[in-house]
């Protein structure tokens, strides 16, 4: 007869596994998974858009390290912003508002994962990788993060880092940047504002609530929804930019096209009177997919 393992543990030792458990899952939980998966996402279509032969190992290790400063970065983010998130429904049961980690481990934690990435980025791929994984890192945690409770432009510096992982993508292929990589940039760049100013609008009280200076905040709903149609259809004229640059076949302008009417037409919805919190949710989640196609029609047509 076998003795099982657990049989034989103490109830201190099994405390003391369920800390280190609980501990890691919550370290994961400050590089925010979910945000973190559709940065990747875009910056591998980066890559597979990009002119030249992928050097495979080269590119996984570009993403490797990319993903590193992501999640250092919004470990950060939730570093400065533990207050404001203790505040907040949606966010007042993550890591640090509840206690479940110490602030200065996130800090350690995020800083460690964001020098090791651009470091990795520097000595494996390149000097422009690292650079714009740097330059996203400093803008979203030192200029974004902090100008949120001061001034609704803050959303335009934020987009800036959202727009560079496919130019890290490009330039992990490629060694340099053009105009077709920033073609790209500006769709990410554009895309952003509707997407935010949405998320905005349905979640304006608690934004309020936490000193937020959010569009819908500072201006009111009726002005960021005007901001979300003006902003809306920038986007849908920059998606027409790629093939202007050599990028994307008929197939991309199809995509484009259609989804961009689709995407639009759910934009100018905002302008009814009627219009409120449900309209502002289901632009938020009809603004991914449309993203996702037009990313997805740029890397077919490259294939």
């Amino acid at each position: 007869m076998t003795i099982q393992a657990e049989s034989v543990s103490s109830p201190r030792e099994r405390n003391l596994s369920d800390g280190r458990f609980g501990t890691y899952k919550s370290l994961i939980q400050l590089t925010k998974p979910g945000v973190s998966r559709l940065v990747m996402i875009s910056m591998l279509c980066g890559a597979l858009i990009a002119p030249g032969a992928v050097d495979f190992v080269r590119l996984a290790i570009a993403l490797f390290s990319t993903a590193l400063v992501v999640a250092g970065a919004n470990a950060l983010n939730m570093y400065l912003e533990r207050d404001i998130d203790a505040l907040m429904e949606r966010t007042r049961s993550r890591p640090l508002p509840t206690g479940r980690i110490a602030p200065e481990l996130a800090l350690r934690f995020g800083v460690a994962l964001a020098l090791i990435g651009v470091f990795a980025l520097a000595v494996c791929v390149g000097p422009l990788p690292a650079s714009l994984a740097a330059l996203a890192l400093l803008s979203y945690v030192l200029a974004y993060t902090p100008l949120k409770r001061v001034t609704p432009l803050a959303l335009h510096i934020g987009a800036l880092p959202g727009a560079i992982p496919p130019l890290i993508g490009w330039s992990s292929v490629t060694g340099s940047l053009d105009q077709r990589a920033l073609s790209v940039f500006l769709i990410l760049f554009f895309w952003q504002l509707p997407h935010f100013i949405a998320i905005s609008v349905f979640r304006r009280d608690e934004y309020a609530r936490a000193g937020l200076r959010v569009l819908s905040v500072a201006r009111g709903v009726a002005g960021a929804k005007r901001a979300i149609v003006v902003y809306s259809a920038l986007l849908v004229l920059v998606s027409f930019v790629p093939p202007l640059t050599g990028l994307g076949t008929t197939l991309y302008l199809s995509l484009a096209a259609l989804s961009g009417a689709g995407f639009f037409a759910a934009a100018l919805l905002g302008l009814r009177a009627s219009a409120g919190s449900e309209w502002a949710r289901r632009l938020f989640f009809v603004s991914m997919p449309y993203l996702v196609v037009l990313l997805g029609g740029l890397v077919l047509s490259a294939v």
